[in-house]
């Protein structure tokens, strides 16, 4: 007689990741299954030296955990959501969505620092494109810099760099990894509008695991949060968007139940800051595939009004630079 199967559950390496994969197998356990730990090193890990925005691959964080994953290496893998495509390959599904943490970004700085006390002409820090193009919209003074790494190791940049006025980072980072009291602000959208999937974590599976599909959904889905992120995503996807492009976007739900209340804002914003589209839309999404319609409606309003000539810009930029291989 066999006994309970073992859930391996793959994830990067990092301190983030791991944490974020402890807090996975702890909710699994809860839910009695048991599970190990497999960490797959991947693309945006390997390659430090380099902007992301200049590797030549959406799945910087996810294409050998997929890998993994088709290989029947791994049964479940963990993401951070707002590094896994909107379209994800063949034989792979999103098999749950983790209640989300906040979403926002945190302006970090040596000491307190606020967005409203950055001086005229300081040096902000960041590897995303959207929060680049969104400081340079609201602050063309600003100096903007590129920085690579995980959350420790770009902390410690700032320590070392007193150029440097402040960088910026996920709050759910911050906080999952105890680091909450180094947030100078929480950025409220207004400001600085989140990567679609920001906060959540998404738990993949292979299609044709149905098993392992149904408990991560009965043992980690969250539906508000599903709700929310589908919509960001379904916006995202519609613009053609990967985790490298200058598009936000934040999506409130109200309620759920037989559906929820979505209320959708969305952004695109030119690289250089001085272009943006943006709209909201409001409406009742009975399920994921009605919050998903909405993010795709938002996107076509945003194409019309702009959004497409912002892309194509951008793309047009990416094409020019030098690129860099995967290994």
């Amino acid at each position: 007689m066999t006994g309970p199967r073992t859930l391996r559950v793959g994830t990067r390496g990092s301190a983030l990741a791991l944490w974020q994969t402890e807090r996975v197998r702890e909710l699994l356990r809860s839910a009695g299954h048991v599970t190990e730990r497999v960490e797959i090193r991947t693309t945006g890990d390997l390659v430090q030296d380099v902007p992301l925005a200049r590797i030549g691959s959406r799945a910087l964080f996810t294409r050998q955990i997929d890998d993994a994953m088709l290989e029947g290496r791994i049964d479940l893998a963990v993401h951070s959501l707002k590094d896994l495509p909107t379209e994800l390959p063949a034989g792979i599904a999103l098999a749950a969505v983790s209640e989300r943490e906040d979403p926002r970004d945190a302006l970090v700085g040596r000491g307190p620092m606020t967005w409203d006390g950055i001086p005229r002409g300081a040096t902000v820090a960041t590897s995303s494109l959207r929060r680049r193009a969104q400081l340079l919209h609201l602050r063309p003074d600003l100096q903007v810099t590129d920085i690579r790494g995980n959350v420790d190791t770009r902390l410690a940049k700032l320590d070392a760099r007193t150029e440097w006025k402040a960088i910026l980072l996920a709050t759910a980072g911050l906080v999952r990894l105890g680091l909450a009291h180094r947030i100078g602000e929480r950025l409220a959208p207004e400001i600085m509008l989140p990567a679609p999937g920001q906060g959540a974590l998404a738990i993949t599976a292979r299609e044709d695991d149905a098993a392992a599909i149904a408990l991560a959904r009965d043992a980690l889905h969250h539906p508000p949060s599903a709700l929310a992120v589908t919509a960001e995503r379904g916006f995202l996807r519609r613009l053609e968007g990967g985790c490298q492009v200058p598009v936000a976007a934040f999506a409130r739900v109200d309620a759920v139940g037989s559906g929820g209340h979505v209320l959708l804002q969305g952004r695109v914003v030119s690289l250089q800051g001085d272009q943006m589209a943006e709209g909201f839309e409001d409406a009742r999404a009975a399920d994921e595939s009605g919050a998903d319609a909405i993010g795709v409606a938002l996107a076509e309003r945003l194409l019309v009004r702009g959004a497409a000539q912002i892309l194509a810009s951008v793309r047009a930029t990416a094409e020019t630079a030098p690129a860099v291989s995967e290994p």
